[in-house]
């Protein structure tokens, strides 16, 4: 096992973003299992957490094949992998239908985690996108360019483990990468720590409460 949990892989990744110059970095977890990744590196870098909302949109007979992703913003980011849609025949209006799907799945989840609150400004900053794992890297693209849609002055792949051929096809998405270990046997994330439970709704939504900002700011404002 290379890591305890999701927090002690967060804390090996915040002591290497440690030594980095980073302007005003936020950290962007993508929900649920990247959160307490986040807020280690958040609480280590003093800086704000927030999640980035993206939504796999799975094969239906496969539903942990990811056709592509889906994530939130004022003009929804969708990622389709047109060489599994095109193998398998998937329609337009099945992609269509299911992105739509998982917008209604996103919007259910920005009220529970954040209620009212607005998403925390990174334009101009160093937007640090955080995962517990990435396996085909389908959602994290989508989420990298839903946070570069929001003009960053850059943006910090860092993730605990995944495989080295999805994070070279992730590096033109990005300013810097920080992985810590590239295994070449991987068969999934879970299997690189010791303690890999399911992270729930409440979980995130405290969380996010604790690091929510004071004042305010918004990304309008």
């Amino acid at each position: 096992m290379l890591f305890k949990d999701r927090a002690d892989a967060g804390r090996q990744l915040a002591e290497q973003l440690a030594l980095r110059t980073l302007k005003e970095p936020v950290v962007l977890a993508l929900p649920r299992g990247g959160v307490p990744v986040g807020d280690a590196i958040a609480a280590r870098l003093s800086a704000p957490l927030d999640i980035v909302l993206v939504r796999k949109i799975g094969v239906p007979w496969q539903p942990e094949l990811a056709l592509g992703a889906i994530a939130d913003g004022d003009e929804p980011e969708l990622v389709v992998n047109e060489a599994i849609r095109d193998e398998l025949g998937l329609t337009e209006s099945y992609l269509r239908e299911e992105a739509a799907k998982q917008l209604r799945e996103i919007e259910r989840r920005r009220l529970a985690y954040l209620g009212g609150r607005a998403p925390i400004p990174v334009r101009g900053k160093t937007a640090i996108v955080v995962d517990d794992g990435i396996a085909t890297g389908a959602t994290m693209r989508a989420a990298l360019r839903a946070t570069r849609r929001r003009q960053p002055g850059s943006i910090v792949l860092a993730v605990p483990v995944s495989p080295a051929e999805t994070i070279a096809s992730l590096r033109n998405e990005v300013d810097d990468v920080l992985c810590l270990h590239t295994p070449i046997d991987f068969g999934g994330v879970g299997q690189f720590y010791a303690h890999f439970p399911q992270v729930d709704d409440a979980t995130v939504t405290a969380l996010l409460q604790r690091r929510a900002p004071r004042g305010g700011t918004s990304e309008h404002g």
